[in-house]
């Protein structure tokens, strides 16, 4: 039985699940070990806190991660198959409120990041890093 996203441990279990399908994607781990290279446990306890804070209301993370994306070589078919990923993995792992807001959450933030990336593009604007 699924359950519901309530500790660190679980956010532990999302995080590491799904950034172990995008280290393995076609699409997607090139450009996320590429970035990341041998620095993947700092990139994950970032993650544990940045969903920590997202949906158990702990504020553990700070900072702003879009400008660590904006010089990345993404588009809208590398978000598309993120939110893919992260919505199979949170269906696979856990049920509930916290589930369905992880999804939510992860959704309009991969809208937001693809507007700004468009708007940088569109207007020949180099990132702000």
């Amino acid at each position: 039985m699924k359950k519901e996203i309530i500790t660190l441990t679980d956010i532990k279990l999302l995080v590491d699940t799904f950034y172990g399908k995008v280290r393995s994607d076609e699409l997607l781990s090139g450009i996320f070990n590429d970035v990341i290279k041998e620095n993947w446990p700092v990139h994950l306890e970032k993650m544990y806190r940045f969903w920590q804070t997202i949906l158990l209301d702990e504020h553990t993370y700070h900072g702003s991660p879009f400008p660590r994306h904006a010089g990345l070589p993404i588009n809208k078919l590398h978000f598309d198959r993120w939110l893919t990923l992260f919505y199979e993995t949170v269906d696979e792992l856990f049920s509930g409120e916290k589930a369905a807001e992880a999804k939510e959450r992860s959704s309009n933030m991969a809208k937001m990041f693809l507007y700004k990336l468009e708007s940088i593009k569109a207007n020949g604007l180099k990132p702000v890093i």
